[in-house]
């Protein structure tokens, strides 16, 4: 991600918009079966960020519970007039971090992925870059998060008495 640290997006339509207060801790471009579907793309990208560093603008998304591959179910953040999902919560990362859809910023060449993930289940016409880590899974964020983002989501749990 280039020098400038806030992100703004929105969905299509404009109605839901909201501003990223600094970069991601991490990006992820996963090749699962379930972001296939829900993407209805060979992959989906997603920044994850801490939920207190993404401020609405505009509008109010609509949370819609949906299944997930874990059996835990996730939630999308939704624009309540063209559905454009914004950003989930998982069950395993809980509502402190959000995973925003990437596609949804005005910018999005800003934040490439840092990892390809669940690369086992991925399009076989996808060329995956040799420059970018790729696991056939999941992985360890200590051996790929960078220090300083492993430190932020320490203290983002700390701060809200999470583990």
């Amino acid at each position: 991600m280039n020098d400038q640290k806030e992100l703004e997006g929105g969905c299509a339509c404009g109605t839901v918009r909201y501003r990223m207060t600094s970069k991601p801790l991490f990006v992820h471009c996963c090749h699962c079966r379930w972001c296939q579907r829900e993407s209805g793309a060979a992959f989906a990208i997603n920044a994850m960020i801490e939920s207190d560093r993404v401020v609405l603008l505009q509008g109010m998304p609509e949370i819609v519970d949906t299944p997930s591959e874990s059996g835990n179910g996730q939630k999308f953040a939704r624009c309540p007039a063209c559905k454009v999902a914004l950003w989930s919560t998982y069950t395993g990362a809980g509502e402190l971090i959000r995973f925003v859809r990437a596609g949804t910023l005005d910018d999005p060449d800003r934040v490439p992925p840092d990892i390809h993930i669940y690369t086992a289940s991925k399009q076989p016409w996808i060329i995956l870059p040799s420059n970018v880590p790729a696991v056939e899974e999941y992985y360890r964020r200590s051996q790929y998060w960078p220090e300083d983002s492993l430190a932020r989501r320490k203290a983002c749990y700390a701060k809200h008495g999470a583990g």
